[in-house]
């Protein structure tokens, strides 16, 4: 039977007096005059405090004080905003990291799908700018993000981390192309706007919405750009054979694996490798003792 796993925290929660709340340590001038200082207080003006503070009592249960475990910018705010009391979870241990790098920031799209939700709910993009503390018409730019990109796109990178200017390259390709050029970023993990740029000048003409517009590409001449789509496409090709025997050649490696530990296993054998073919024994033996095929 499985080990049932603790929770880090009571989930019930808890309004303690700020000033029972002991930070473990100062925010620093610079932070406050940060824009990060700044959101969180647009934030917390706006709709309150959304994430609680994590604290761990002093003392046992009936403890008076609590050490600050993760919030420090937030009770920061809210002291700056004249509060008294905030809302917080008990920690079950002190363990002093922060939760927040436990989340990852959410990606472009998600953040669009956010956007969109809360506007179909009835909040309003002036609001939600409020909330975040940028330009209204940021919000708009996230808003419509996806507009003139294709589902399987959208599906592709809904969770990569990539500038929005990179899906304004994108918007120039027709569907099939933008679906070719997702999968080339994720298989080179390589999702910046230059590498963008670079695909949608290897481009050919007729996969793009707008060929007369974007058949040129500032500080390359047309030869050259026909010798980046040459490129291009032989790359992709590759690409594709990579692609497909990548998940056999991965399976011969595993089997292969578990059939060195086996033999490994025999003393006999070991004694024998090690003293006709020592080097071989070595490198084998590295393969096996490998924490993943990636090492």
């Amino acid at each position: 039977m499985a080990k049932q796993i603790s929770m880090g925290f009571d989930p019930r929660g808890i309004i303690l007096p700020i000033t029972s709340i002991l930070p473990l340590k100062q925010i620093k001038a610079s932070l406050k005059a940060s824009r990060k200082y700044e959101q969180v207080l647009s934030s917390v003006l706006e709709v309150g405090i959304i994430e609680p503070l994590i604290v761990f009592p002093q003392d046992g249960k009936s403890a008076i004080y609590y050490l600050l475990l993760d919030g420090h910018v937030r009770l920061e705010v809210l002291k700056q905003i004249g509060q008294t009391h905030a809302r917080c979870l008990i920690a079950t241990d002190d363990e002093t990291y922060t939760y927040n790098k436990r989340v990852n920031q959410m990606a472009p799209i998600q953040e669009h799908v956010m956007i969109l939700k809360a506007i179909k709910g009835g909040v309003s993009e002036e609001r939600i700018a409020k909330v975040l503390n940028v330009d209204v018409a940021s919000i708009r730019q996230k808003r419509d993000l996806l507009d003139g990109i294709c589902k399987e796109v959208a599906e592709i990178l809904k969770t990569k981390h990539m500038s929005p200017k990179a899906f304004f390259f994108l918007k120039k390709m027709n569907p099939m192309r933008q679906i070719e050029v997702a999968e080339l970023l994720v298989t080179a993990n390589n999702f910046s706007v230059p590498y963008i740029k670079a695909l949608l000048a290897a481009t050919h003409p007729e996969m793009l919405v707008d060929p007369e517009k974007y058949n040129t590409v500032e500080g390359l001449t047309p030869e050259q750009v026909a010798k980046m789509q040459k490129e291009m496409e032989v790359l992709q090709r590759d690409l594709k054979i990579v692609e497909e025997s990548h998940g056999d050649e991965v399976l011969n490696l595993v089997l292969a694996r578990g059939y060195l530990a086996k033999l490994f296993g025999n003393a006999s054998v070991v004694r024998y490798l090690a003293q006709h073919y020592a080097d071989i024994l070595r490198e084998l033996q590295a393969v096996c003792e490998a924490a993943s095929l990636e090492n």
